[in-house]
C-alpha cells in the first residue's frame, strides 16, 4: 500500500507493517494505526508515521543504547491488552524531539511506546516514575563533548 509520509514523501509498506493503537496515542486519540519507518540508513532513528494523517508523525528510537539503565514495569492489563506471550514480544521506543544543534535533542522518558512486534499492537505509556520526565537529554555531556 501506498503512504504518503511527513518526512519521507510517499513510501510503498506492506500491510503487515502497520502498527495498530487502538486507543491512539495521547493527543491522537483517533489514530489508531501507525507505520515504523526507518529515517535514515544506517541510524538508530525510525518515524512512527500515522497512515492516517501524513503530517502526524514522531521521530522514535530505541531508548536503551542512549539510556543503558532505562527501565520500567509493564502493567499486566497492558501485557493482555497487547498480547505479549514473552519479553522477546516487545520492542520499546521513545519519543524525540528535535532541536539545532542536533546534540540538544530530548527524549520522552515518561511515555514509552511499546509495541508487541509479533502481534504488530502497540501503546504509548504515561509512567508515574518521578526518575523519568518528558524530555531527557539524548546526548550526554561527555558525549556531546566528543562529538
Amino acid at each position: 500500500m501506498k503512504l504518503a509520509t511527513k518526512y519521507q514523501g510517499e513510501q510503498e509498506i506492506n500491510e503487515n507493517q502497520v502498527i495498530q493503537f487502538h486507543s491512539g496515542i495521547p493527543g491522537f486519540q483517533d489514530e489508531t494505526q501507525f507505520a515504523l519507518l526507518p529515517f535514515l540508513e544506517d541510524m538508530p532513528y525510525f518515524i512512527l508515521q500515522s497512515t492516517q494523517t501524513a503530517e502526524l508523525a514522531f521521530v522514535v528510537v530505541d531508548p536503551y543504547p542512549f539510556f543503558p539503565d532505562y527501565q520500567y514495569e509493564l502493567p499486566e492489563a497492558i501485557v493482555d491488552s497487547l498480547q505479549i506471550e514473552s519479553p522477546n514480544d516487545v520492542a520499546t521506543f521513545v519519543i524525540l524531539t528535535l532541536k539545532e544543534p542536533f546534540s540538544d535533542s530530548t527524549a520522552n522518558l515518561k511515555g514509552p511506546i511499546v509495541i508487541n512486534v509479533k502481534k504488530n499492537e502497540g501503546k504509548q505509556l504515561i509512567l508515574n516514575d518521578v526518575q523519568y520526565k518528558t524530555k531527557h537529554l539524548l546526548f550526554s555531556a561527555s558525549t556531546k563533548e566528543e562529538s
